[in-house]
């Protein structure tokens, strides 16, 4: 096995991910790794029993089912450890609430996902928590920002719902300066895109409800860290309790064995419509990184190896007082479509975008703003679905 965990090392990225995170050999052969359910856990003896000395100690703390996910992260992430948590919103807040104390100040990007702001203004306010949000497009500029008492930046790249890109390494370089965690929610890029570790992260974090899952049925987050901040996510997992399920983790699993080729369809598909899209009259503009008109395309492009299937576009209307009934026409036109939140999944879905919350971001004025996730079916059948709402934005 040792001869094919350095094989692995340097094999091709859909290689890695038909044969990380299982040991056939270590379950009689088995392809797959079984489902092993369990919260009580026997000892051999007292002494072994007081002192935890055997790899399985509580159901809490993990099984083979869920460390054979963590291992695949691991091995995905470069990571020195991983835990799995219920789902992607508690991957953010298991690690702040991990590496946060009363009287600290946090630095949150402003084009953050938006579970992650409200619990940043109830839960982390309540606690005495001082968070401040920052502009995406900020860069080692973030410099200014930090006060005596700043003690983790949160980033996400590229931004939930509009897209801007981060410069996370220069990012991380100022935050590691002042002796700051850099945390990441790297959902849009999974780790074959974009390995935050590599680029100066400590805490990469994912939503594997999305692309690793693969199929609309599963809620799961893991928060994978580096060797120094490693330790205090540990102990953070188990003094809150917060474990995922193992028959979770083996969905999960299984649907990592085919994310590399899944993603190359929903990158070579969202690609093209989005070009298509730019190319329309009824669109103002398109936001998605990996365009060339994007405005911070050259950090995409300088950081990632691929895009995701998910991105916004702008649709040109006029009148403000019609961005609601324009939005909403286009969206009850859709049939291919689902009307629905999340994204990852083999089907495509859409959603007006809303931007009330945003603090310092300068967001779009020239209509609604439609964030698409662009499914797995043929590119012909979603243009198509995209012109019939289009011709109900012409007639509202």
């Amino acid at each position: 096995m040792k001869d094919k965990d350095t094989l692995l090392q340097t094999a091709g990225i859909n290689t890695r991910l038909s044969h990380i995170g299982n040991s056939p050999f270590d379950f009689h052969g088995f392809v797959n790794p079984p489902v092993v359910h369990a919260s009580t856990v026997l000892f051999p003896n007292a002494r072994v029993m007081e002192t935890h000395d055997q790899k399985y100690t509580y159901g809490t703390r993990g099984t083979p089912t869920t460390d054979a996910l963590c291992e695949a992260m691991d091995a995905l992430e470069g990571s020195a450890g991983t835990i799995i948590v219920p789902s992607g919103l508690a991957a953010v807040t298991v690690p702040f609430l991990a590496y946060l104390s009363a009287g600290d100040h946090a630095l949150i990007v402003d084009s953050v996902y938006g579970p992650t702001r409200f619990f940043c203004d109830t839960m982390l306010k309540r606690l005495g928590i001082e968070v401040d949000y920052y502009d995406p497009l900020v860069g080692a500029g973030i410099e200014q920002l930090f006060k005596p008492n700043t003690r983790l930046v949160h980033t996400e790249a590229p931004g939930s719902n509009t897209f801007e890109m981060q410069d996370i390494p220069a990012i991380s370089a100022a935050a590691h300066q002042h002796g700051c965690v850099v945390t990441m929610d790297n959902t849009w890029a999974t780790p074959l895109y974009f390995k935050p570790l590599d680029h100066g992260v400590d805490v990469s974090i994912h939503a594997v409800t999305k692309y690793p899952a693969g199929h609309s049925d599963i809620v799961m987050g893991t928060v994978s860290a580096n060797a120094a901040h490693w330790e205090r996510l540990l102990d953070a997992h188990g003094q809150l309790g917060i474990c995922g399920a193992p028959d979770d983790a083996y969905q999960v699993l299984r649907g990592l064995r085919t994310m590399g080729v899944r993603l190359d369809r929903h990158q070579e598909s969202a690609l093209e419509i989005a070009r298509w899209l730019e190319g329309r009259e009824e669109v103002a503009r398109v936001l998605h990184p990996a365009l060339p008109s994007f405005p911070s395309h050259e950090i995409w492009k300088r950081d990632f190896k691929g895009s995701s299937g998910i991105f916004s576009f702008v649709l040109a209307v006029d009148n403000p007082e019609k961005f609601k009934l324009k939005a909403h026409a286009f969206l009850d036109a859709l049939r291919i479509f689902g009307l629905g939140y999340s994204w990852g999944g083999f089907e495509s879905l859409a959603l007006q975008v809303n931007l009330n919350d945003r603090r310092v971001t300068k967001v779009p004025t020239e209509g609604p703003v439609i964030r698409l996730q662009i499914g797995l079916e043929d590119v012909a059948d979603i243009k198509a679905d995209i012109e019939k709402g289009f011709a109900a934005v012409r007639e509202a």
